[in-house]
């Protein structure tokens, strides 16, 4: 028998604390050594808890929903047992159990450290616990299920994730506790708004030439490199050629000072699950269409399955959101702090445009820029519009840099 601690990782610099998703192991199971038998979220990103060595999980200490920090211990691992055998780990533990709660009688069994450690917390005689372990060896939910009928009932939801539906008539109502990376979404746009001094322009755009120029290589570009040329590359790709035309736009302020970044880290907003998240393409002005597309597609599929990690989400200068993949026609994007300034896309539509003095139905999307009036002018962040839009109607522009 050698049994080996569970315990949460160091958790990524700037984040305090985690909330355990749902256990994939339940006591009793066999795990393999690196198998990811939980989640944790973080208010940026989930972290897959390996198991340290092949085992069976014996113990369970926090349960789904459990706020945990840094080296906090959360379960143990038997790494002699066998599946289903979970009577040879508590052994170990036992004399420390009667210890912490020598009044347990026969009929109750033995109290397993967690439980005994539960009881004495909240007053409990484990003695008058019904134990449902091994040997009738009382376990920490046995003493959490026979504290439950005084429990107050309010208090459900901070523990547990499983929505509580309260019905009165016909009006039934749901209320499930908001996840760590709803909470920081909420705070960081709250954050925006409260110390930027937001201001957004629009412009509108004929998405004709780069639809056309789509429509001519799609086949050809996803043969060459294995991925669907969409139209997020073009924009990725007009907006480095603007902010380099107007660099405070993709700068930032700290303090009292303006931070000019000498390279183009762009945002990207993609909707996953979980919520909304902004991977960051890396020295985007040294990327090809390809390599942006790319480098999306993984980023999509991460966010789906969860899989982003805390440098995915770090840092970036200016940032770009699709909200016309929803259907959107127009909106005011809030600016990702701490940077300066964001381009929102919208839905592209049949409209009545005025070309060489002829009124033509073309694909027209509103283009809008959020930036903060602190640092940024009008001027500038009206220019910066008009740049994005000029590369995006003579996409030729970006090729000779114009």
């Amino acid at each position: 028998m050698s049994i080996i601690e569970v315990t949460v990782p160091v958790l990524p610099e700037s984040v305090s604390e985690a909330t355990l998703m749902t256990w994939n192991k339940k006591v009793g199971d066999a795990v393999e050594r690196d198998e990811n038998i939980i989640d944790l979220e973080t208010d940026k990103v989930v972290l897959e808890l390996p198991a340290p060595q092949a085992g069976v999980l014996v113990e369970i200490i926090e349960q789904d929903g459990a706020t945990v920090v840094s080296g906090q211990l959360i379960a143990r691992i038997d790494t002699a047992a066998k599946a289903g055998d979970v009577a040879a780990a508590p052994a170990a533990a036992a004399p420390a159990a009667v210890e912490a709660a020598p009044q347990s009688n026969a009929q109750a069994g033995v109290a397993m450290p967690a439980a005994a450690k539960l009881a004495a917390e909240k007053g409990i005689d484990v003695s008058t616990v019904q134990g449902s372990g091994r040997a009738g060896r009382v376990l920490k939910e046995d003493v959490a299920a026979a504290q439950a009928p005084v429990a107050a009932p309010a208090a459900a939801p901070a523990v547990s994730p499983t929505p509580a539906v309260q019905i009165a008539g016909d009006r039934p109502e749901q209320r499930v506790p908001m996840s760590r990376l709803r909470q920081r979404i909420a705070e960081r746009l709250l954050q925006s708004q409260s110390e930027n001094a937001i201001l957004t322009t629009f412009n509108e755009l004929n998405m004709k030439p780069v639809m056309e120029l789509r429509a001519k290589y799609k086949e050809k570009f996803e043969k060459e490199h294995g991925v669907k040329l969409g139209f997020m590359s073009f924009f990725v790709k007009a907006a480095v050629a603007a902010l380099k035309k107007f660099p405070v736009v993709n700068a930032s302020i700290d303090g009292k000072d303006v931070v000019y970044h000498g390279y183009f880290d762009i945002g990207v907003a993609i909707g996953s699950p979980r919520g909304l998240v902004v991977p960051i393409l890396r020295n985007a002005d040294q990327m090809s269409l390809a390599d942006i597309e790319k480098q999306i597609a993984e980023f999509a599929v991460k966010a789906r399955d969860g899989k982003l990690a805390l440098e995915d989400l770090t840092g970036g200068t200016f940032s770009i959101t699709n909200g016309g993949t929803f259907g959107s026609m127009m909106s005011t994007p809030i600016i990702n702090p701490p940077q300066a300034a964001i381009l929102g896309m919208h839905a592209t539509k049949e409209r009545a445009m005025v070309v060489n003095g002829q009124v033509v139905a073309l694909p027209m999307m509103y283009l809008a820029l959020s930036y903060d009036h602190r640092l940024i002018d009008g001027r500038e962040a009206v220019l910066t519009l008009v740049a994005i839009k000029d590369a995006l109607e003579d996409p030729a522009r970006l090729l000779l840099d114009i």
